[in-house]
């Protein structure tokens, strides 16, 4: 793990997050080496610190990238935009939910990663999908080589406590995957990205609701292979995931990278001061998610998740995945999974140590390798090619 702040590891995990997203360390180095009183500054102080210094690089990337369009340099302009996005993603990321300007910094973050998508030739296109009157917002990307009227398998990838789509997009999973011969939905489902900042879908326990209403969508395109339908889960979506697979049986096969098999014990432990924090203002962010009045009311909706007696009605393929230096999610709930899924026709724990990379909490130190790891599996598993 790249450890820019030798004590602060919520800004350790976000930089290490931006690195994975495509950040450049000259860049990095620019914008941290004045932050280095802040990093031991209250949450407060040192978040607004941080996102200064983050969004000062974002601005002067769209500026650089101004003067490359205007030169009709737009491929040039394109990577510049996107990168600022990522730079954006990382200080929106780590401020408290109601920060003043928070969702404009949103709003601008998605705007760019589209702008500088579509310059750079990037066949991703952001969809929506309809659900509970309104609609959930995901990006699509498909297979390379699928022809008109071929259906492809598809890996639906949904998101943690606090990633986003275009997150989850920039770090790599859906570019190996298209690689592979399979395409990707990345959704944000309640409780995270466009969904909880500009609807006010909150999270809820039973990810199957809104997991079907995704297969349903899935279902009615000419170019999606329903009977080859998978889901991926990163961090809390490790339990998003099992949950969503267990109960909603279309699909196919399901990973989760990094385990999170019982998220109500996770709480308990971190309001004993045991294992670390992935946000800052973490308690407050929690019950933002989750809609939770206070403290109280939030441990009271996380008795719910867990996936104790659910994991069992798996009966596809699954794949368990973590990082031997996980801090946040200790891996014995990894083996928890792992062990509850006797019912799935193929099943493996691959646990990823210094030697392969992506040691550290969903791989977040050094995804490459795992991530490839895992479209592999997916490949293998819903008939994609290696080669």
């Amino acid at each position: 793990m790249f450890k820019y702040f030798p004590t602060n590891y919520v800004w350790n995990l976000s930089v290490d997050l931006a690195i994975e997203m495509g950040a450049r360390i000259g860049e990095i180095e620019a914008m941290c080496a004045p932050l280095q009183e802040a990093a031991k500054a209250p949450d407060a102080a040192g978040t607004k610190a941080f996102r200064e210094t983050w969004v000062k690089m974002a601005d002067q990337l769209c500026e650089l990238a101004a003067q490359d369009k205007d030169r009709g340099r737009l491929i040039s302009a394109g990577e510049k935009l996107r990168r600022a996005s990522g730079y954006l993603i990382t200080a929106e990321r780590l401020q408290a939910h109601d920060s003043p300007g928070r969702r404009s910094l949103y709003e601008r973050e998605l705007a760019l990663f589209l702008e500088g998508s579509r310059l750079l030739g990037d066949r991703v296109l952001r969809v929506e999908i309809p659900y509970e009157g309104k609609h959930l917002s995901a990006l699509y990307l498909p297979a390379i080589g699928l022809q008109p009227g071929q259906r492809a398998p598809l890996l639906v990838q949904v998101n943690g406590l606090d990633s986003t789509k275009e997150m989850k997009y920039l770090v790599g999973l859906p570019g190996w995957l298209a690689q592979r011969g399979v395409s990707s939905l990345i959704v944000d489902q309640p409780g995270t990205g466009e969904a909880l900042r500009l609807h006010g879908m909150t999270a809820r326990y039973d990810a199957e609701h809104w997991a079907s209403r995704v297969v349903d969508w899935l279902e009615s395109r000419s170019d999606v292979d329903a009977q080859r339908i998978g889901m991926e889960g990163v961090s809390l979506g490790g339990y998003y995931c099992p949950r969503a697979v267990a109960m909603e049986p279309r699909f196919a096969c399901g990973v989760v990278w990094g385990a999170n098999h019982d998220w109500r014990d996770v709480q308990k432990r971190r309001l004993e001061k045991e294992g670390d924090f992935p946000v800052p203002h973490y308690w407050a962010h929690v019950c933002w998610v989750w809609g939770a009045k206070d403290i109280a009311d939030f441990m009271r909706i996380a008795e719910d998740v867990h996936l104790d007696g659910v994991v069992e009605k798996i009966r596809v393929p699954f794949l368990v995945t973590h990082g031997a230096r996980d801090s946040q999610i200790p891996l014995k709930w990894a083996e928890r999974t792992y062990e509850q899924l006797v019912n799935s026709p193929k099943r493996e724990l691959k646990v990823f140590t210094d030697r392969e990379g992506g040691s550290q909490h969903a791989s977040f130190d050094n995804s490459i390798n795992a991530g490839q790891y895992i479209a592999d599996w997916v490949a293998e598993t819903l008939g994609g090619r290696l080669a």
